[in-house]
Formats: structure tokens, C-alpha cells, sequence
């Protein structure tokens, strides 16, 4: 007994590792852009397909089994510069725009990646061909566990306190802050709105994209992943709170561990759970756990 509910915790947290690292993206966007990223979906299965075909080329060219976590991060990250492109080439032109116009905009972002994965990489699921137990298995307390599992766990938790360091004790971090809670004055202070703008923009897509290759050993990559994906990441935003970092910390614990429990006792529970979960949010706390005012 001791062993299944260890095994169903730490598969909840291990999803809630991954969950974390898109909903840290979306929660920086809309903490300094004001605008809720429906596109952080199709970027975590951009990153998911980007490293499949690392970790492809990886073994190829006869790299050893061990190691090939590298490439994979590598490649969720590099795919994320993809950001800076959808950043300066479309929202760029619409930030002074109604809200419902952008979050269309991002919509159709979320359609244009779905067919630019399917042409790229077809339609068909791709996967990393075994790689996931190439660490080997851990028992605790009764229970077998993936050594990945908890390599991506420690890895989202020292992401996690990074993000913490990067906006409380730098220079940018100071300017995000500053931005998210005055933007007019920032500007008039001579802060370059365009620089903070698609810096951040890219931040939060490279964090959707490296969640998605981190994801693809325990998993296949496939193209309506993303929006899967976008469902549980709204779930998240709305327990923790729009736009706050530790909101979306928590938010994902409870949206992961929710989900591996309710597949472990009743599959059929396991959307309906989060969805009355949030709706009880809504109902006591519209502005999440975390949310301050301006949410």
C-alpha cells in the first residue's frame, strides 16, 4: 500500500515538474506583457518533437546512452529562440490592442505550430526508443522509481529557485518587476520596452520548450499534445493565481499530484477532478491562491 501511493506521488510530482516550467512561462508573459499565452501549448510539443530528433541524431553519431539528457535539454532550449520570432514578428504589432484580439492572435499561433509540426515531423507519434530507463530504477520505500523522474524533478525545483534568484537579485530581474507593475513609469525611467519585451517573450517560450523535450523520454511526442497541454496549464494559472510565480509553483503540484491520483483510483475523474478544483478556486478565491489585484 505504502509503495503504490509513493509510486502515484511521485508520478504526480514528476508531471508537475514539467507543468511547472510551462506555466513559469506563461505566468512571466502575463506578469510583464499582460497577455495570456495560448501558444505555450504548441511550444511544449515543439520542444518535445525538438528533442526526439536530438536525442535521434545524438545516438547516430554513437554518443553514449548516458549523457544523452544533454542534448536533449540543449535542444528544448535552443528551439525556445522561436520566441523572439513570434514576439517581434506578430505580438509586437498588437500589444496596444483589446485583450480579445491577442488572445486570438495566440490562438492562431497555436494553429500555425500544429501545422508546421505535422509538416516537419508528420503525424505520426515519435518517441526516444527506450531511453527512459537508461539511469536505471530507485526503490523507495517499497516503491520502483525512474531515476529520470527525479533527475527532472531536482532539475524543475533548481529552475524554479533560479527564476527566484533571476527576478529578486538582478538588474533584469528589477526591470521585469518594475515593468509588470508600472509600465509607463519603467518607460519614462528610459527602460526599453522592446528589449524587455522580447527578452521575456523568449524566457517564457525556452521554458515551454525545455519542458517538452524533458517530458518526451517518459513519453511519446505527438502534434495535439500542445493542446492538451494548454487545458492544464489554464488549470494551473487560475489555482496559483495570474501572474505569480509561486502560484504557478504550487499550482502545479496540485494539478499534478490531482491528476496521478485520480488516473490511479478512477481514470474517468481525471479532468473533471482539476476542472472542480478550479471552478472551487473561482468560487472562493477568483484571483487564485497567490494572485494579487491587478489579476
Amino acid at each position: 500500500m505504502t509503495a503504490h501511493v509513493v509510486n502515484v506521488l511521485l508520478s504526480g510530482v514528476f508531471h508537475a515538474s514539467i507543468l511547472f516550467l510551462v506555466a513559469a512561462g506563461l505566468q512571466v508573459v502575463f506578469g510583464v506583457q499582460k497577455i495570456f499565452n495560448l501558444a505555450c501549448g504548441s511550444f511544449y510539443a515543439l520542444g518535445a518533437y525538438a528533442g526526439v530528433s536530438a536525442v535521434g541524431w545524438y545516438a547516430g553519431v554513437g554518443g553514449p546512452p548516458a549523457l544523452f539528457i544533454l542534448p536533449l535539454a540543449l535542444a528544448g532550449l535552443a528551439v525556445g529562440a522561436i520566441g523572439i520570432i513570434v514576439e517581434r514578428g506578430l505580438l509586437s504589432f498588437v500589444y496596444d490592442r483589446d485583450e480579445t484580439f491577442q488572445l486570438l492572435l495566440t490562438f492562431a499561433v497555436v494553429l500555425m505550430m500544429e501545422d508546421a509540426i505535422r509538416l516537419i515531423w508528420g503525424t505520426s507519434p515519435r518517441s526516444t526508443s527506450g531511453l527512459y530507463l537508461t539511469y536505471g530504477q530507485l526503490r523507495l520505500f517499497g516503491a520502483v522509481v525512474p531515476v529520470y523522474n527525479l533527475i527532472v524533478i531536482a532539475a524543475s525545483l533548481a529552475i524554479a529557485l533560479s527564476i527566484g534568484w533571476l527576478l529578486t537579485r538582478t538588474t533584469f530581474g528589477r526591470i521585469i518587476r518594475a515593468t509588470a507593475d508600472n509600465r509607463e513609469m519603467a518607460e519614462a525611467l528610459g527602460v526599453d520596452m522592446r528589449w524587455v519585451y522580447a527578452r521575456v517573450f523568449t524566457l517564457g517560450t525556452a521554458l515551454g520548450t525545455l519542458g517538452g523535450a524533458l517530458v518526451i523520454p517518459a513519453t511519446a511526442a505527438m502534434s495535439e499534445m500542445g493542446i492538451e497541454l494548454i487545458v492544464e496549464a489554464f488549470a494551473v494559472v487560475v489555482i496559483g493565481g495570474l501572474g505569480s510565480m509561486r502560484g504557478a509553483f504550487v499550482g502545479a503540484l496540485v494539478v499534478g499530484v490531482l491528476r496521478s491520483v485520480a488516473i490511479s483510483v478512477y481514470p474517468e475523474l481525471e479532468m473533471l477532478l482539476i476542472y472542480l478544483i478550479v471552478i472551487l478556486v473561482l468560487v472562493m478565491r477568483p484571483r487564485g491562491l497567490f494572485g494579487g489585484a491587478a489579476a
